[in-house]
């Protein structure tokens, strides 16, 4: 990524300003070019009317300019010079109308532009102001042509005016209703990361608090019993490392549900199936046994999210086969497949008649079916207690090892 490279964005920054200045002066351009349009329409027009026009021919050319070209600040963005411009061509239209009966058509469509323009801007009481001369003269004025123009200015004017207005209320519900998901959207955040570090403190200060007391516990027995056999002393010490050890996965864990957790907490990634061998060595370790593990097949490199399964549930099973046949040899048997990753835990215990049930068992069973897996267990073939799954692969997920 070169955007923290000192001067190396400062060309695209200075494109991306030349093409905003770019931008707005052709918005400029374009603002300018209606009214100016519009001028040189209304002079043209007065200049054709000139012999049915009663008088004044220059004043209403200065009119037809005056009805015309402040249509430019109306549609800039200055609010002051908007409503000011607005007045003043307002003004220019209705003295074109009452004092020569000279109104033009482009003066109309600039006072039509320009109440619209008010209308959309906010301007709602501007722009009844500026319709409310017209009603005026279409009530008091003795010239039919006249009461006619002035019915006709009012009536389009308020039509424009109304666009305007609702063109305004809407941009404004929708802004207002974006800015209402935003502040709801927040709080929702805000209270699943309060949810989760109220979670992550209740798992602390339950679990953590059991699993210090087992380390402790065993560390305490291992070094105060008298006459302890070697051998006890190395199963107590294997049971406070492994306390130990959960209690360091549990905090890496913890850390990750809640954001405002110590930020000397060293994290990890999850572990995968490179890990299994370490695992499988330290159960050895720890129950005193035989526990091999077998692999077969081309090793492939896997989807985290399969390598974290299968780990997991080889972890769950060497548990179990330590908790229900303590010394019996354990086998972990790996096999990569073109469609699916096998796995196999047996041990060579009394085994069971009937299939155990507990949250490991189920724990292994939900994990497998999380990634579209299967999971059987139960008592083996000729003895032993045996845990078998099968974790779906695509080929997009593998990819072979060197």
């Amino acid at each position: 990524m070169t955007a923290g490279v000192p001067g190396r964005d400062r060309p695209v920054r200075r494109l991306v300003g030349v093409g905003r200045t770019a931008l707005a002066a052709a918005s400029r351009r374009a603002e300018l070019a209606v009214p100016v349009a519009l001028a040189v329409l209304s002079q043209a027009e007065v200049l054709l009317r000139s012999t049915d026009l009663a008088g004044g021919f220059a004043a209403l050319l200065l009119l037809g300019l005056a009805s015309t070209l402040p249509l430019a600040l109306v549609l800039g963005t200055g609010r002051l010079a908007r409503s000011g411009a607005a007045l003043a061509l307002s003004l220019a239209c209705v003295l074109s109308l009452v004092p020569f009966g000279g109104l033009t058509v482009a003066g109309v469509v600039a006072q039509l532009v320009g109440v619209y323009v008010l209308g959309r801007a906010g301007a709602t009481r501007l722009g009844g102001v500026l319709v409310l001369p017209y009603v005026v003269i279409a009530l008091c004025s003795h010239e039919q042509l006249t009461r006619i123009v002035a019915v006709l200015v009012a009536t389009l004017a308020s039509a424009a005016a109304a666009t305007g207005i609702t063109h305004h209320v809407r941009s404004t519900t929708q802004a207002h209703s974006a800015t209402e998901q935003a502040f709801a959207d927040t709080l929702l955040e805000h209270a699943a990361r309060g949810e989760r570090a109220r979670i992550a403190r209740e798992l602390h200060d339950v679990v953590a608090h059991h699993i210090s007391m087992i380390a402790v516990q065993a560390e305490t027995a291992r070094l105060t019993t008298p006459g302890l056999p070697a051998d006890g002393a190395t199963r107590l010490l294997a049971i406070g490392d492994t306390a130990r050890t959960a209690l360091t996965e549990m905090r890496r864990l913890l850390g990750v549900l809640r954001e405002d957790a110590d930020t000397g907490v060293q994290r990890h990634p999850q572990p995968g199936l490179g890990q299994l061998l370490d695992l499988v060595d330290a159960s050895r370790d720890a129950a005193g046994s035989s526990t091999r593990l077998i692999v077969s097949g081309p090793i492939t490199r896997l989807d985290p999210g399969i390598e974290v399964t299968a780990y997991r549930i080889v972890q769950e099973a060497l548990t179990n086969a330590r908790r229900h046949a303590p010394g019996a040899a354990v086998d972990v048997e790996l096999r990569y497949g073109d469609a699916d990753l096998a796995l196999r835990v047996r041990d060579n215990g009394p085994g069971s008649t009937a299939t155990p049930s507990g949250h490991g068992l189920l724990g292994m069973r939900e994990r497998a079916a999380t990634v579209g897996g299967t999971l059987r267990t139960g008592p083996a073939p000729g003895g032993g207690f045996l845990v078998e799954a099968r974790l779906p692969v695509t080929s997009e997920e593998a990819v072979a090892l060197p």
